[in-house]
């Protein structure tokens, strides 16, 4: 996953978070877009005014041109419609080249390859942060809400060539409970995962990974100084993160902000776990808190 984009209301509310509480760096403007960065990417998180207030758009590399062109040959197998980014769009995204389409609950997606770095200008957080996990593990992963989980595994896995890393029982209530399945395309423990969730955003949270357990706490204290703590630390079951989750300005969508996870290499297998934590993750804030 090479890049994100929301459709926000409040764009100053979403520049300080993306600064002040994320320790992102502002980038500048592309079309209504402000831009941060996280590494030598141009960058790699996009907010733009919208009354969606919700995940606009994902970013999803591919290594060069050829690659782009297997992908359009899968897309046309498998009857997914999809439209090349003009050239109006190559600059906004700062792309060679890219094949613009949706998932199966539309969700719009930006294939592309050939992105621009700025290495003569170096990464400086806005806020106490060492840097980010990115690399050829791309930005970080989300996690999408869906109606029919079958549906969107078919698409992200049979269509797009992700794969399972492990299956998740979820427990959302006494009563409530969803099966979250953790799919990943690099090394990367999970770009993304998929889950029947009823919430009314396309996705629950997106998760952006820290190179030290102290980014991790200097931003615990950013959050918890305006009360925005949705989820304490705790340690995932599966990709071991050690973690907490904020709120962003798009209540529920939450932000995880991690250090510490596993990878996964050939010798992977596929497993289940009954529960999401091995400690901690205690909630705070419910959905309709935010």
């Amino acid at each position: 996953m090479g890049y994100l984009g929301f459709a926000v209301k409040d764009v100053p509310a979403w520049d300080a978070f993306m600064t002040k509480k994320l320790g992102l760096m502002p980038a500048g403007k592309a079309g209504d877009g402000a831009l941060y960065r996280m590494d030598q990417r141009a960058w790699r998180i996009a907010v733009h005014p919208g009354e969606l207030d919700d995940l606009a758009y994902i970013g999803l590399e591919v290594d060069n041109a050829a690659a782009l062109e297997r992908m359009a040959d899968k897309l046309r197998e498998a009857g997914v419609p999809f439209t090349r980014g003009d050239e109006a769009l190559l600059q906004q995204r700062k792309v060679m080249g890219m094949l613009c389409l949706q998932d199966p609950f539309e969700l719009p997606i930006e294939i592309y390859y050939g992105p621009f770095e700025v290495y003569p200008d170096p990464f400086l957080a806005s806020a106490p942060v060492s840097g980010f996990v990115t690399g050829d593990q791309g930005l970080g992963h989300f996690v999408r809400c869906v109606p029919d989980a079958a549906k969107a595994l078919a698409f992200y896995m049979d269509v797009l060539g992700f794969q399972l890393s492990d299956v998740v029982d979820i427990q959302l209530g006494p009563q409530l409970s969803a099966e979250g399945h953790f799919l990943h395309c690099n090394g990367r423990h999970h770009t993304i995962a998929i889950g029947e969730l009823p919430l009314p955003k396309r996705i629950h949270h997106f998760m952006l990974q820290v190179n030290t357990l102290d980014d991790v706490g200097h931003a615990y204290d950013r959050f918890d100084a305006e009360g925005l703590i949705s989820m304490q630390f705790g340690r995932h079951i599966n990709d071991h993160m050690i973690s907490f989750y904020g709120r962003t300005p798009a209540a529920p969508i939450d932000v995880e902000f991690g250090y510490g996870a596993r990878t996964v290499d050939a010798s992977w297998t596929v497993t289940r776990h009954g529960h999401i934590s091995m400690w901690g993750h205690k909630p705070l804030l419910l959905p309709e808190q935010g």
